[in-house]
């Protein structure tokens, strides 16, 4: 019989900011492989942020919809006839069937259980059978309402009525990547994956560049320096860093057609994340981005899309460029999972001891502050 008390991850969590950065060690094991920290995750964090569901060129039409979930909750996305897009309950207000899958377009929402249809502004359209209830009225019905914004071409939705707005909450970054022009990028992809590792691995992984000449050796590492990363300290609700990327590296710098990007930007890479689950790697040629979701601790759902500039889709080899950038980052995505999902079996080890950072990773000291902030304000 197992008589050791399940750990406090949280306490455990707080002890370890409360290091300056030049003292910092790893997040313990325990906030990673702690069902109980997961739930405070997902009640303190994930129930009151915004997520990402996508890029804004997904709903072109009336009727596209994306489907996800947040904090236990199934929800939609979706583009009504008068052109708004709207989150909403994925629920059917009947027997509570879940109503959409996936992604895709449709005329009208329909519970596939017993056939209540919604408009797609999730009133009630029509109900079978229903007739001789005397109670039902179906203008009682609509579908629950979630808060909705796009930002820099960003689908965002959050559970939370007082979340602030994103463009006041993220202008930092506005002005940070505004010569980029992200919002006129064009998604050219959207996968959905799910990998054995716990979601925070995956999002620090990203956040560090540390990594990228030796996990990365056979795809981006040899385009790289770590002496020419730059790792600043962030903001609360975002960190980033950048790296220069080699002249000759395949679609990353500037087109030869762009003339706002000038000098050493013209080959700058920002890798940003938007707390906690959005992030973006942001090129002059291109961009691609994950945005994750928890399962469980030991496992993360994964959105993970991208797609090019303005300059290289209307270059007259977009084609080949669309091609040739997929290729590099379902490579790299492969690395990357390799990685991750080691670096998780390692966590599990009650051998497990977390080292010293490197200055090249400030933003994974700064996303445990963030963390340890929004598990201590639920406390």
């Amino acid at each position: 019989m197992n008589d050791q008390s399940p750990p406090d991850a949280a306490g455990e969590l707080a002890r370890n900011v409360a290091r300056p950065f030049d003292q910092a060690r790893a997040m313990p094991s325990s906030v990673y492989t702690s069902e109980e920290f997961l739930a405070q995750e997902l009640s303190g964090i994930f129930a009151k942020e915004w997520l990402c569901v996508g890029r804004v060129d997904q709903f072109a039409k009336a009727g596209d919809y994306v489907t996800t979930e947040i904090a236990g909750r199934p929800i939609m996305v979706i583009r009504d006839g008068d052109g708004t897009l709207r989150a909403q309950s994925n629920v059917c207000l009947h027997r509570m069937s879940t109503l959409l899958e996936g992604q895709g377009n449709v005329r009208s929402v329909v519970c596939p259980y017993h056939a209540w249809t919604y408009n797609l502004d999730g009133t009630l359209r029509g109900a079978p059978g229903m007739g001789r209830n005397e109670g039902f009225k179906r203008g009682d019905y609509c579908l629950p309402q979630l808060r909705c914004e796009t930002w820099l071409g960003w689908v965002l939705v959050s559970l939370n009525p007082d979340a602030p707005d994103p463009q006041s909450h993220l202008s930092e970054v506005e002005a940070l990547i505004a010569p980029y022009g992200m919002e006129n990028y064009a998604q050219t992809f959207q996968e959905h994956h799910h990998w054995n590792t716990n979601w925070k691995v995956l999002a620090e992984n990203f956040m560090e560049s540390y990594h990228l000449p030796v996990c990365h050796a056979g795809t981006i590492g040899g385009f790289v320096k770590l002496e020419e990363m730059d790792c600043p300290p962030s903001g609360a609700a975002w960190n980033y860093h950048t790296i220069l990327k080699d002249p000759n590296a395949p679609l990353t710098n500037a087109h030869p057609d762009n003339t706002t990007l000038q000098g050493d930007m013209r080959r700058t890479t920002v890798l940003l994340t938007i707390y906690p689950a959005l992030m973006i790697t942001l090129t002059p040629g291109y961009f691609w981005y994950l945005s994750l979701r928890p399962d469980g601790p030991d496992h993360v759902h994964i959105t993970y899309g991208g797609g090019l500039s303005p300059d290289y889709v209307n270059d007259p080899k977009s084609q080949e460029h669309f091609a040739a950038l997929k290729s590099l980052l379902d490579r790299v995505n492969d690395e990357d999972r390799g990685c991750t999902e080691k670096v998780y079996r390692g966590l599990c080890s009650d051998l497990a001891r977390p080292g010293h950072l490197s200055h090249l990773e400030r933003p994974n000291y700064d996303f445990a502050t963030y963390i340890n902030a929004r598990i201590q304000d639920r406390a």
